[in-house]
């Protein structure tokens, strides 16, 4: 048996999550940015109702100081689970995992809401590597108990704010022919760099991000800026038709993949807890491979130009726009009619 699989979401529903939560016997660790779909908080509950130890581990509130684990976090504690908040030395944590019986571990882009089960293009790898369990629960325990975590230098995952940075853009280094990217947010320039010299070297780099509109306003002129910059040396930028993008995928060469929760930000790379995994496993490859492809035909290119930023910016009420220093010229004037 290989020693990873994947689920890609929506495809492949939630259930497998709620399976492995049922077969537990022993033990359930979880880390989780958001959490509030009822199946899931059912099984979680269940499986302490059964005698499993079950601990909990949410991030308290968003940036903007929004809290949306409260109602969760009652009904774990009134079932008898042991819930903390995630470890305060960082900003959020945006890590998705789960652990069961420590044998098998889930590594998440998605969240553990409804929406993330059924709306969004997401990507779950389990893995049942020794080693990558092993580091998973140490980094639990020690930002359980507010310790800090160095996974070293021969660290098997990919950790924010450890080695995050550096694996992801040596992944990006050592392709040969081909490099396809999903994320939300473009705005490390190390990251784009590397990106840039990839096409340059003349690797095909596909790039499927969200439309500008979705970025928060102190981050639009990075968010817009690194966009603009990659499509300028010929990377095609995309965005999904009939699905949100939130999975965090690279792939490569059709040989390797990187899959987690890390948005492509300073933030996520200096300031955050999160969390993603190299695979070379053929069959998550095949299947990596294959939704890449379908992605990219229901998908369709991005505009960036002047005026198509204008209109998908003020179509949506953005604020900060006049910080692109965009050509008002190129936005079509409004029609107005006499009442």
């Amino acid at each position: 048996m290989s020693h990873r699989s994947i689920l890609i979401l929506p495809d492949d529903t939630g259930q497998a999550i709620v399976h492995a939560i049922d077969l537990a016997e022993k033990s359930i660790l979880i880390k989780m940015f958001l959490f509030s779909d009822p199946s899931l908080i059912k099984a979680v509950v269940a499986a302490r109702g059964r005698g499993v130890q079950v601990r909990v581990m949410l991030n308290p509130a968003r940036r903007s100081g929004e809290e949306e684990n409260e109602e969760t976090r009652r009904v774990l504690e009134e079932a008898g689970i042991e819930v903390r908040d995630t470890n305060p030395s960082f900003v959020l944590t945006h890590e998705k995992s789960m652990v069961v019986d420590e044998k098998v571990a889930f590594v998440k882009s998605l969240n553990w809401e409804t929406k993330n089960l059924t709306e969004t293009r997401d990507y779950a790898i389990i893995t049942h590597h020794k080693q990558e369990v092993e580091e998973i629960v140490l980094c639990f325990e020690a930002d359980w108990n507010r310790r800090e975590f160095d996974p070293g230098i021969n660290a098997h995952l990919i950790w924010c704010s450890n080695n995050g940075r550096t694996r992801i853009a040596n992944f990006i280094d050592e392709a040969n022919h081909s490099l396809f990217v999903q994320n939300e947010r473009f705005q490390d320039l190390v990251i784009i760099e590397r990106l840039v010299r990839a096409a340059s070297r003349g690797v095909k780099v596909h790039v499927m991000a969200r439309p500008p509109h979705t970025l928060k306003m102190e981050k639009l002129v990075e968010g817009v800026g690194g966009l603009r910059i990659m499509e300028d040396v010929g990377i095609k930028i995309h965005k999904l038709k009939h699905l949100k993008l939130h999975g965090k995928m690279l792939l490569a060469d059709h040989t390797r993949a990187i899959v987690g929760s890390i948005n492509l930000t300073p933030g996520s790379f200096d300031h955050r807890r999160e969390l993603a995994i190299e695979v070379h496993d053929p069959e998550v490859i095949e299947r990596l491979s294959e939704i890449a492809k379908a992605d990219w035909v229901n998908s369709h290119a991005m505009d960036l130009s002047d005026r198509g930023l204008l209109e998908d910016l003020e179509t949506h009420e953005v604020d900060g726009v006049d910080k692109l220093v965009l050509d008002e010229d190129e936005l079509p004037k409004k029609k107005h009619h006499d009442l």
